[in-house]
């Protein structure tokens, strides 16, 4: 057999045993590696959820939807101006779908918090949402089962409602919904539809328990001066840019606007969600990687203050290895060996831990443990054993035979 292996697996051999013999002191020795860890795989983890649901909460609202709203989305000043701009009503939208040569259709948006009921069963905290015809158009509906209102329907304000599947589930638990009626805010809907199952919100807000109505029944049952915004769906190969400016400009010409007066509306966009999005990131990632540095550096000072007193410790061991034709290389092989599994135990203790609270995070918010970041924690363990316990394991090979095997 060659020496380097050889060497290499008498040095693991050892350097596991010796492990093994102090488990406590290896163990209370991997602390500060341990929250390391946790800090920067939790830091990964809540990343990489929230980029997963992101994607998926932008595919619902749509990459070629806009939303003439009253307000921005994220007003953080001049807030009461805002607030006194004119509403937006829902004759915007058959003006625009008329004009517009960017979009492909436009349908006016409101809706209420409420309950629905059936029955004994209930389910608080639901949305109504109300709508034109147009709203299947601009791809707010996809259907599980049933149909969507019709226009006649809208127009002769019907009460009939297409609902999500938590509706179903609460109130329809084994029975086909399509036909039944349902109590929204006390007053009494057929379902005639079963909307396709979308999930949380940036992995919150569950968008699933809503139901939609025609937006004349709505007018009726919960409000005749509703707050109204428009959605609508740019044309495929349309660049957004050019889409805004004429969804502004139309929408200055409804408002009667002349070339001085600024803008009373806000045109949305999902591009919002995503700085939003990316501002929170960069906390996370700034928070994470201080906690982490400075963990990981307690460690790893811990790692190196245990190594020169286990190379204290087994000094005349290392003597007998020299006279016995132990290499320096050997030497110096076996105590970084040590340093790095030290290290490896600490971080998979630290996964371990992090992939609890990714279990525990995805109940009330969004996280996802990857491969990726399972392996990065142990590159950075093996690149802190390294770093940290190169100088104890250089001290050990240095050691003169005759010196160390007179240590006592």
């Amino acid at each position: 057999m060659p020496a380097v292996p050889t060497e290499i697996a008498e040095g693991v051999r050892i350097a596991l045993s010796a492990l093994w013999e102090r488990k406590a002191r290896a163990l209370l020795t991997t602390l500060g590696i341990v929250i390391g860890i946790v800090s920067v795989t939790s830091m990964f983890t809540v990343i990489n959820g929230i980029e997963r649901e992101f994607d998926k909460s932008m595919a619902m609202i749509g990459d070629n939807a806009l939303f003439i709203q009253k307000e921005p989305w994220f007003a953080f000043d001049d807030w009461w101006s805002y607030r006194n701009r004119p509403p937006i009503t829902d004759d915007l939208a058959p003006f625009l779908a008329e004009r517009a040569e960017t979009i492909a259709a436009a349908t006016a948006v409101t809706g209420a918090g409420t309950r629905a009921t059936r029955g004994s069963d209930e389910l608080g905290g639901m949305f109504v949402e109300a709508a034109t015809t147009d709203y299947v158009d601009v791809g707010g509906a996809d259907l599980e089962a049933g149909r969507f209102f019709t226009e006649a329907e809208d127009r002769g304000a019907r009460a009939v409602a297409v609902i999500g599947v938590d509706l179903v589930e609460a109130l329809f638990p084994a029975e086909d919904p399509i036909g039944k009626d349902i109590r929204l805010g006390g007053h009494v809907y057929e379902v005639v539809g079963v909307l396709t199952a979308r999930g949380k919100f940036l992995g919150m807000q569950s968008t699933d328990n809503r139901a939609i109505v025609p937006l004349e029944t709505f007018r009726r049952h919960f409000s005749n001066d509703p707050d109204v915004s428009i959605k609508v769906r740019v044309k495929d190969g349309v660049d957004q840019a050019d889409a805004i400016d004429e969804v502004t400009g139309l929408t200055r010409l409804w408002r009667g606007l002349d070339a001085l007066e600024d803008n009373d509306f806000s045109v949305n966009r999902q591009d919002q969600f995503r700085d939003l999005v990316q501002g929170f990131k960069v906390a996370v990632y700034a928070v994470g990687i201080f906690l982490t540095a400075l963990s990981l550096l307690v460690g790893g000072i811990g790692v190196m203050n245990i190594m020169f007193v286990s190379v204290k410790e087994r000094t005349r061991e290392i003597g007998v290895r020299k006279a016995l034709g132990a290499t320096r290389r050997a030497i110096l092989f076996q105590f970084l060996v040590e340093a790095v599994m030290i290290c490896f135990v600490g971080g998979g203790i630290g996964v371990a831990l992090a992939a609890l609270a990714a279990v525990g995070l995805n109940q009330v918010f969004t996280a996802e443990l990857s491969g990726g970041t399972v392996a990065l924690a142990f590159v950075l363990c093996g690149v802190l054993g390294v770093t940290f316990g190169l100088l104890p394991a250089w001290q050990a090979a240095r050691a003169r035979p005759i010196d160390a095997l007179r240590y006592e």
